[in-house]
């Protein structure tokens, strides 16, 4: 009796899988989400967009790149005073009233007290040079009762017998520039350019009132090649003032 009552009734456990298993489920129907817009940029987005807008205002042919200012100057105002007048002429006379020759010094540049013996001895009379390279430097040398100058060719090589330097640059020299020019009141200057071996040397010469100045700028090669302009303005800077004629101006 009870085999046959289980027989006809159906398994509740066999019922509820068949049912699982012969349900076909209905398939979902996909989505779409709908970001809401981000108005808020990533941070290194908006450093690249400021980079690169910057970059293109410094490359704009409107705005030329910074460049260095030039230094500032001075005028020097030498006496060329001899040995035994040394320290100035005393009184309230300055040395811009009494001065023969000028030339340019750049603010900086510290001046070396000339001795008398040196005075007396090479006629030294002025001397800058830079503190930070001293071997850089502009010096002036006079030599009294000279009332014209030497051949152009002669009066270099009669310079260099006093001064040892000058003459180990020339000895040493890839070549030697020599030219005449007239100056202010055909005033006759003579122009040299001595590029040493380990320096670079320009001077010029002239002759005023019975005596002969020699101005020198000289530089080492390293310095020579990083401050030619302005130690050719240097060089380009001095002359001789005529007896009575006012000094120039100061300029910068």
């Amino acid at each position: 009796m009870f085999p046959s009552l289980l027989s006809r009734l159906p398994s509740p456990l066999l019922t509820a899988a068949s049912t699982t298993s012969t349900a076909s489920p209905t398939p979902t129907p996909p989505q779409t989400l709908r970001l809401p817009p981000n108005n808020n940029k990533p941070l290194a987005t908006t450093l690249v967009a400021a980079a690169a807008a910057a970059s293109l205002l410094f490359l704009s042919p409107s705005s030329p790149p910074p460049t260095l200012a030039d230094p500032e100057f001075t005028v020097y105002y030498g006496t060329a005073a001899s040995a035994a007048n040394y320290g100035g002429y005393g009184g309230n006379a300055s040395k811009k009233d009494t001065a023969e020759y000028v030339y340019d010094v750049p603010t900086g540049w510290k001046e070396r007290l000339v001795s008398k013996v040196e005075k007396g001895t090479n006629g030294t009379d002025s001397e800058f040079f830079n503190p930070r390279k001293r071997t850089e430097k502009e010096y002036v040398a006079f030599l009294p009762g000279i009332r014209a100058l030497a051949p152009l060719s002669a009066v270099l090589d009669n310079l260099a017998l006093s001064d040892v330097v000058l003459q180990d640059q020339i000895a040493t020299a890839e070549g030697v520039r020599a030219e005449e020019r007239q100056g202010g009141e055909g005033q006759v200057y003579y122009e040299y350019e001595v590029a040493g071996a380990g320096a670079h040397s320009l001077i010029s010469v002239t002759c005023a009132r019975n005596k002969l100045y020699a101005h020198f700028v000289t530089a080492p090669n390293a310095e020579w090649g990083r401050d030619e302009a302005m130690l050719r303005r240097l060089h380009e800077s001095f002359k001789t003032i005529q007896p009575g004629a006012p000094p120039p101006a100061t300029e910068s």
